[in-house]
């Protein structure tokens, strides 16, 4: 993966066609009055455009505009709320080969696949995640099933299995989430030919017309990873938060290093305790807490302003409002 220092990590925050978008007619309390903000992100890694076919850049395009469509659809709805939107944005994410997160998802080290999820409305503080799950086919849907239908936030293995049963939602065999391209990645991990890598963890946040943040982000977690391992994506802080009084937060990257320093929390508390942007606050964690080349975020605020930032050359993205904004992006585009 390319690194890129401090200074160039700066010019990729609040840079891009899409990376601050404010709402106007701003409430009394800081929240938009029904205005809407919705981005999406796929993944942040060494992304070579240049060697990519044109073909395969527009099916990655594509998906995100699907995705993107699904989510700003259902905040259109008259009683569409975030948590709908982004539910239904990672759905359609969770269903492309083409992302580490459903069908798609990377191996674990004996060649299975082991998915996690978070989701969580700022509102509340409610959140519900689940981990290491081998057959339910939207575990996002599973998250928010375990926020608003148990007393818990988190599900692992089979007792995550067994509440998908319960609940009724569809069921895979673990092959489904399988791709020969994630099969030849584990055997050159296994070879030791390539770096173990989680790129392609999907992410959405969004600010709703009431003016409540919401968030959510899926993955099938790092190539050869030990079975049972537990990344950042279900730690409620790590790679996913969500508070109405700050930011909504996704992450995307090396999850030991999102674990260990709350990543999705520290840029929510210095926004809250230091007065910063969201821009500023994303852009200190990631220049001076986290390690070159982690990966990177997507945060929209409380005032509908959007940050992202990323070490890498690329992160797959795309943004939306009420105002006509639509638009997806993976480099410098």
């Amino acid at each position: 993966m390319k690194m890129l220092d401090c200074s160039a990590l700066s010019a990729l925050v609040l840079m891009l066609p899409f990376a601050v978008l404010r709402a106007a007619d701003a409430a009394k309390d800081g929240r938009p009055a029904g205005k809407v903000v919705l981005v999406l992100h796929g993944g942040a890694g060494d992304l070579p455009g240049q060697k990519v076919p044109p073909e395969v850049d527009k099916q990655y395009r594509d998906v995100m505009e699907k995705a993107l469509r699904a989510g700003h659809a259902a905040l259109r709805r008259e009683k569409g709320t975030g948590l709908d939107a982004v539910e239904a944005a990672i759905r359609v994410l969770e269903d492309s080969p083409l992302f580490n997160a459903g069908k798609g998802a990377v191996f674990t080290h004996d060649g299975r696949n082991e998915l996690d999820a978070s989701i969580m409305d700022g509102a509340t503080l409610a959140c519900g995640a689940v981990t290491g799950v081998r057959t339910v086919r939207h575990p996002i849907a599973l998250a928010r099933a375990v926020m608003e239908r148990t007393p818990h936030i988190l599900l692992a293995g089979q007792g995550a299995e067994d509440f998908a049963t319960e609940v009724g939602l569809e069921r895979v065999d673990n092959e489904w989430f399988s791709t020969e391209k994630r099969r030849q990645q584990l055997q050159r991990a296994l070879e030791a030919r390539e770096k173990a890598s989680g790129g392609g963890t999907v992410g959405a946040v969004v600010l709703d017309r009431q003016g409540h943040l919401a968030a959510a982000t899926s993955t099938g977690g790092m190539t050869a990873k030990r079975p049972g391992r537990v990344g950042d994506t279900p730690l409620i802080g790590a790679g996913n938060y969500a508070d109405d009084r700050t930011c909504a937060v996704s992450g995307t990257g090396t999850g030991e290093e999102f674990i260990r320093h709350g990543t999705a929390r520290a840029i929510a508390d210095r926004m809250e305790f230091s007065g910063l942007s969201a821009g500023e606050a994303a852009r200190d964690v990631f220049e001076h807490v986290m390690a070159p080349g982690d990966g990177g975020a997507i945060v929209v605020s409380s005032g509908g302003e959007l940050a992202l930032v990323f070490t890498s050359e690329g992160m797959f993205r795309g943004a939306a409002d009420a105002d006509g904004r639509f638009e997806v992006a993976i480099w410098d585009d």
